[in-house]
């Protein structure tokens, strides 16, 4: 009997769910794959089925969880017209009750230590922070579209904004009693405004959905 298309994605959904939340609790080198397949209450051989190997399904939720969070934050952006409020509007990275940032930077952090020495893992980083890059430099061309930035480096731009908001995040949520979120806001609005102002054309910004 051929498979069905349907079927075939809820599974798959239904693994990588699995995997994204015992990663999140346990740690990669914590998990084995029989650990993913009781949470999805699949065989091992439903699970093989999909993923031959424990790295593959790893790569597969690690992946899945960067374009669920890469697309919320296309989202996020596209609630704002202007070009600085797009590029100040990554906020809800240090929200403790967000769903997503419980599962996330436990995933993250976790990721980044076996990216450390596993040029597969290393690459998916790669990806990952070139999607960022690409989606805070095209608000960036369109403020210098629109005159509200003079002339920079878009894409060079783009990486130290990202940066900014990944060493931010760090001390937020490994340090949180020395890095409150009110910290947290705070320093990468005024890290990215300063390294904007000698850019900056003089007009006014809302901040207004």
């Amino acid at each position: 009997m051929p498979p069905i298309p349907e079927l075939e994605a809820i599974r798959k959904a239904q693994i990588i769910e699995a995997g994204l939340h015992t990663i999140a609790r346990h740690g990669c080198a914590n998990v084995t794959m029989d650990d993913i397949c009781k949470a999805a209450n699949l065989s091992k051989g439903g699970v093989a089925h999909y993923y031959r190997s424990k790295k593959e399904l790893f790569k597969a939720v690690f992946n899945a969880f960067f374009d669920q969070i890469f697309q919320r934050g296309r989202e996020t952006m596209a609630l704002y017209d202007d070009p600085l409020d797009q590029v100040l509007s990554f906020d809800w990275l240090y929200d403790a009750d967000d769903p997503d940032m419980e599962i996330g930077y436990p995933l993250l952090f976790d990721f980044m230590a076996v990216s450390v020495r596993d040029r597969e893992y290393r690459e998916i980083f790669h990806d990952w922070i070139g999607n960022w890059v690409g989606l805070l430099s095209s608000a960036l061309e369109k403020g210098i579209q629109r005159g509200q930035f003079r002339e920079l480096d878009s894409l060079t731009t783009a990486r130290t904004i990202s940066a900014i908001y990944q060493g931010v995040a760090t001390r937020w949520y490994l340090d949180p009693d020395s890095h409150s979120r009110h910290w947290a806001v705070d320093s990468f609005q005024n890290a990215i405004r300063g390294l904007l102002a000698p850019y900056m054309n003089d007009k006014p910004t809302s901040m207004q959905r």
